[in-house]
């Protein structure tokens, strides 16, 4: 299983680790039900690794994935973009086989998920 952080989203990464002051934590990355495609991504820090977990480390920065969420996100691509309002993640998943207008949610041939009632876009 593969994904990539560009230098850009390491960077930021990292330096929203620092902020936490958190020395064991790493970048959680998985796959939930909801959003207008089915299925959303969700990105957050941890500090503790479970059983099925999947564990790789790019220049510097570990990253964790869950076993269910691991098909769905092989591949993957996450960049950090900033523009004139802020800054946001962004997620290229080749797997996807359709996404919501905003880009949260997805689905993949394999795995449609469980559409929200309402979009959140």
């Amino acid at each position: 299983m593969t994904i990539t952080l560009t230098e850009a989203a390491n960077f930021r990464v990292k330096e929203m680790i620092r902020e936490e002051k958190g020395e064991n934590l790493f970048l959680r990355v998985g796959v939930g039900g909801g959003g207008c495609s089915g299925l959303t991504y969700g990105m957050g820090f941890d500090d503790r690794v479970v059983d099925g977990d999947q564990v790789f480390e790019q220049d510097g920065l570990k990253v964790v994935v869950d076993k269910n969420s691991a098909p769905l996100l092989n591949g993957v691509t996450i960049d950090f973009k900033q523009n004139l309002e802020g800054g946001g993640f962004t997620i290229d998943n080749p797997n996807a086989i359709s996404t919501c207008g905003c880009g949260h949610s997805f689905k993949t041939a394999a795995n449609e998920g469980e559409p929200s009632k309402q979009c959140d876009c």
